[in-house]
């Protein structure tokens, strides 16, 4: 087993909760030169002390994990990415960056994004664009992304809230709709009614009826009668959790109120320990757990990216949702994997080419740059407004692991997951991407200079003067 080195972490969790090394020492029955060894990284975080750091303070053990780290050296690599270009910083700086102050390294990327924010504004402004918007900030809908992203998709509070809630009105497969409904008329005095225009749901508050359109299918109905249970039910918790992050008032809180009960409602739909052990039980077959549930795929989807509970985990899961032209409208992440904010995701990711087979669950082993491996699970879904002739809206639900977990997915069944060379290599999106031998690179890599040769050609469509080392691979990690 490798040794666990969170000296940084740890000093942020005893500064927290305002402890001297002595006293946090005394907590956790070490002495305090061992703590400060632990604390500088000169000695690991063992086993005993870390069970005594969760129980003591409620802290999941992942907090200490390597993964953080690897997302926060992502973000940095995007966010300093002309800094790594000129040969400012290398990528081991960065690394160490992450690791031993990992405050530090947020105010970095949050100083890289509005750097770059302000640029894109600015270059909008000189050709008669966006003169009336914000210049350094990001918009409400990817700061409601940034929020489930810093929590690895999981509320904790709301999800046992939710799941109290469907044992208590009795919400299981087959009897959802009819649980909600009483709920509803019985606490609350709300009934259902049709909704014949353009919207697919209305909760009127003075008639208290809440009308859902007659082209929601099952499912759907039931998502949107469980959101509105959980505004109803829930309204002061909602809002106090979006204000851990947003001023109440502003757009980004609303939005945010409204992303926490729709969580609430598919925890409440779908209760936790009952989808994980069903999740188990099928090894995360996807469409048994759509038929089990009677629910779409990607609700299924969404909810399996949130079973993170302390000591009752699933596979921590990726979850994304884009569109032809490569407009990830939704991404949500429980593991190391990186989403690009800039530059589009990569043409050569499954999500892609399951547009070609729509229905069909394509699967792609696929490596990042920093050779980190995953197993993704793609399938292209439509959504009709139900009239002939009437456009649609077609999207890509990509669902994906870290390949230490891909066994426990039906999934993996038939592949070498052990072979690194049989993986896809893919990037965080040509713009930014570090693969400068790819064939399907839609853009010059940023910061490095052309090789220009009118006598020669390449397949590699931006060949550079200084290629430099290749990304490192990392082998054996199944």
């Amino acid at each position: 087993m490798s040794k666990t080195y969170a000296g940084a972490r740890l000093r942020r969790l005893r500064e927290e909760r305002r402890l001297s090394q002595a006293e946090l020492a005394r907590v956790l029955g070490i002495s305090p030169s061992y703590l400060n060894q632990m604390e500088h990284d000169s000695r690991p975080l063992t086993v005993p002390v870390l069970l005594r750091l969760t129980e003591t303070f409620g802290v999941d053990a992942a907090f200490f994990s390597e993964r953080d780290t690897a997302r926060l050296v992502a973000d940095l690599r995007e966010a300093l990415t002309g800094e790594l270009a000129t040969a400012r910083v290398s990528a081991s700086d960065l690394a160490e960056l992450a690791s031993r102050m990992p405050a530090v390294a947020q105010v970095l990327i949050d100083l890289g994004r509005r750097n770059q924010l302000l640029s894109e504004r600015l270059a909008g402004a000189t050709d008669g664009r966006d003169r009336d918007r914000g210049a350094s900030s990001p918009s409400p809908h990817e700061e409601i992304r940034d929020f489930f992203y810093r929590r690895q998709n999981y509320l904790h509070d709301t999800d046992l809230a939710a799941e109290r809630l469907a044992e208590q009105i009795g919400v299981r497969p087959g009897e959802v709709t009819g649980a909600l409904t009483r709920r509803l008329a019985d606490a609350h005095g709300v009934r259902l009614g049709a909704e014949p225009g353009e919207r697919l749901h209305r909760y009127d508050r003075t008639g208290r009826t809440l009308h859902l359109s007659p082209r929601l299918r099952p499912g759907q109905r039931a998502f949107r009668m469980a959101t509105q249970l959980a505004l109803l039910e829930h309204d002061e918790e909602l809002g106090r959790l979006a204000a851990e992050d947003f001023a109440p008032g502003s757009p980004a809180h609303a939005l945010a109120r409204i992303g926490i009960a729709h969580y609430f409602a598919a925890a409440l739909i779908l209760p936790y320990t009952a989808f994980h052990a069903a999740a188990e039980e099928f090894r995360y077959d996807i469409e048994r757990l759509t038929d089990r549930y009677g629910l779409g795929y990607e609700t299924v989807c969404h909810r399996l990216s949130t079973l993170q509970r302390p000591r009752l985990r699933g596979v921590p899961f990726s979850f994304v949702r884009v569109d032809r032209a490569g407009n990830m409208s939704k991404r949500q992440s429980a593991t190391g994997f990186h989403f690009s904010r800039a530059g589009g995701t990569c043409p050569l990711w499954n999500v892609y080419e399951s547009f070609a087979a729509p229905g069909r669950i394509h699967v792609q082993v696929a490596e990042m740059p920093d050779g980190r491996r995953y197993l993704w699970t793609a399938r292209a879904v439509t959504r009709q407004r139900g009239g002939w002739g009437e456009p649609g809206k077609t999207y890509a639900i990509g669902l994906g692991c870290e390949i230490r977990h891909a066994h426990r997915l039906v999934y993996s069944d038939g592949l070498d997951l052990g072979n690194a060379s049989a993986a896809t290599p893919i990037g965080m999106g040509c713009r930014v991407c570090e693969r400068l031998d790819c064939p399907q690179r839609a853009a010059p890599p940023l910061g490095r200079p052309l090789r220009i040769d009118p006598d020669s050609s390449t397949f590699v469509p931006y060949p550079v003067t200084d290629p430099g080392p290749r990304p490192h691979r990392e082998t054996g990690r199944a």
